[in-house]
C-alpha cells in the first residue's frame, strides 16, 4: 500500500502524461531489485531512469531494512545517520527501552545472541555491530546518497584510522561518564576516577590537535563528510551533551556545530539529547 501511494504521487506529480511508460520503468526497477541484481539496478539508475524513479528505488530498498535501536545510544545513532546519508528513508524502525531491558527480549535475541542494539537486518542479512552495519550500508548502496568512503586509498586510510581511533575515545569517555554505573560502590576510588579523567583529557587534546591541522570547516578526515564522521560524531555530541567545555576545545566545538546541522544528523537526532545534562566529571575537563 505504501509503495502504491508513493508511485501514485510520483506519477501524477512528475509526469502524468507518461504514466504507462513510468509504470513499466518502475516494474523494471522492482524486478531488478527483487532479483538481487544490484549492479544492474545501479547502472540502470545512472543511465536511463529519470530522477523521479530514484525515490521509488529508495523506498524499495528501505522496505527490506529493519533496525532495532535505543534513543541516545551512539552506536544506534551512527547506523541511523548512515541510513539517512544513503537516502534510505522509510526503513522499518523499532525503538526499544534500555530501562525495560527490551533489547534482551526474544525478538532481538533471535537475531542477535548478545542481546545488544543496534540490531540491523536487511532482507536475510543480519549485522549486529554498528560499525559493520555502517560499512555494509556503504558497500551495498555505494552509488546511492552520500559517498562515505573516498576513492583515494590515501584518503581511505585516514578515514579508517579515525573510525577505529574513535573506539579508544569511546572507552575513555565511558570510563569517566559511567564510572559510578560500571564500578560497584565498594570498589570505587577517587584516584581511579582522577586517572580516568586525565586519560580522557589527553584523548580530547589529541582530537583537538587533529582538527587544528585541518582547514577551518573541515570534517574529521578532511573537507568531505565521511564514514569517520558517521562513526565518531555521536560520541562527540554525547560529550557536549554531558557538558564538555568547548571553549577549551574550540576546534572540536566548531566541528560539533558544523555536523549537528547536517540533514542526516538532524533527522536522526536522539530525543534524549535535546536537553543538555551537565556532569561535573565532564565539564571540568
Amino acid at each position: 500500500m505504501y509503495l502504491s501511494v508513493c508511485l501514485s504521487v510520483c506519477l501524477s506529480a512528475c509526469c502524468p502524461a507518461e504514466g504507462a511508460a513510468d509504470v513499466s520503468a518502475v516494474r523494471m526497477l522492482r524486478a531488478l531489485y527483487s532479483s538481487g541484481t544490484v549492479s544492474v539496478v545501479e547502472q540502470t539508475e545512472r543511465a536511463v531512469v529519470p530522477l523521479r524513479f530514484l525515490l521509488v528505488l529508495s523506498i524499495l530498498m528501505a522496505e527490506d531494512i529493519l533496525l532495532y535501536w535505543g534513543s541516545g545510544s551512539p552506536p544506534c545513532w551512527r547506523v541511523m545517520i548512515a541510513l539517512e546519508e544513503k537516502n534510505l528513508h522509510g526503513y522499518k524502525s523499532k525503538p526499544l527501552s534500555f530501562k525495560q531491558q527490551e533489547h534482551k527480549g526474544p525478538e532481538v535475541l533471535a537475531l542477535n545472541p548478545r542481546g545488544q542494539i543496534p540490531t540491523f537486518k536487511h532482507g536475510d542479512i543480519v549485522v549486529n555491530e554498528s560499525i559493520a552495519a555502517c560499512m555494509y550500508l556503504e558497500s551495498r548502496f555505494k552509488s546511492q546518497g552520500s559517498q562515505l568512503m573516498p576513492d583515494s586509498v590515501t584518503e581511505q586510510a585516514l578515514v579508517l584510522q579515525r573510525m577505529f581511533e574513535c573506539i579508544t575515545m569511546q572507552k575513555k569517555m565511558y570510563d569517566v561518564v559511567f564510572y559510578e554505573w560500571f564500578v560497584p560502590e565498594g570498589e570505587r576510588h577517587e584516584s581511579a576516577l582522577k586517572r580516568n579523567k586525565e586519560n580522557l583529557t589527553t584523548e580530547l587534546k589529541l582530537w583537538e590537535s587533529y582538527m587544528q591541522k585541518l582547514d577551518k570547516g573541515s570534517y574529521l578526515a578532511g573537507k568531505s563528510f565521511s564514514m569517520a564522521d558517521v562513526v565518531c560524531f555521536p560520541y562527540i555530541a554525547l560529550l557536549v551533551w554531558f557538558g564538555l567545555n568547548t571553549e577549551r576545545y574550540p576546534r572540536l566545538g566548531e566541528y560539533y556545530e558544523l555536523v549537528k546541522e547536517r540533514p542526516s544528523v538532524k533527522a536522526s537526532w536522539p530525543q534524549r539529547l535535546e536537553n543538555p545534562q551537565d556532569q561535573d566529571n565532564i565539564n571540568g575537563l
